[in-house]
């Protein structure tokens, strides 16, 4: 099974129970980056077992097979940097291709900017539309 997780966008006490809980007992974590993963797991108490994969925009394609055999029979925790895998962060890849090879995927839902901006916005939120961030310099 493939478990994506929402990780903190930068409050340490928005990590939900159920990422904490997953952090320390999964077998294998793919994440954006391992080093930011690891510096998320110490300042979270957990110690991590788990075999690291680095998962990013890079790699993502040379990674599915090798993650998609190992979700067949074991759980892989999904993480990004901050905020949810897949929405502006890898992942998308990994996720259609478990869809179509029959691999469960499901979530541990938290922190998202795209909606916590949306929030504070002010604008409607009944609908929307997101085309991705805006560039840190114009």
């Amino acid at each position: 099974m493939l478990i994506l997780a929402a990780t903190p966008i930068g409050n340490l006490s928005d990590a939900s129970a159920r990422l904490i809980e997953h952090l320390g007992s999964v077998k294998y974590i793919a994440a954006e980056d391992t080093r930011t993963l690891l510096k998320l797991a110490r300042g979270l108490g957990v110690k991590l077992d788990a075999k690291l994969f680095s998962l990013h925009e890079h790699n993502e394609a040379e990674r599915v097979t090798q993650l998609l055999e190992i979700a067949l029979t074991e759980d892989v925790l999904v993480v990004s940097d901050a905020g949810m895998p897949t929405v502006s962060d890898p992942g998308f890849v990994l996720v259609r291709a478990a869809i179509e090879a029959g691999v469960e995927v499901t979530v541990i839902p938290g922190p998202s900017a795209v909606l916590s901006a949306l929030a504070v916005s002010g604008l409607p939120t009944d609908r929307f539309s997101f085309e991705g961030f805006l560039p840190r310099k114009a």
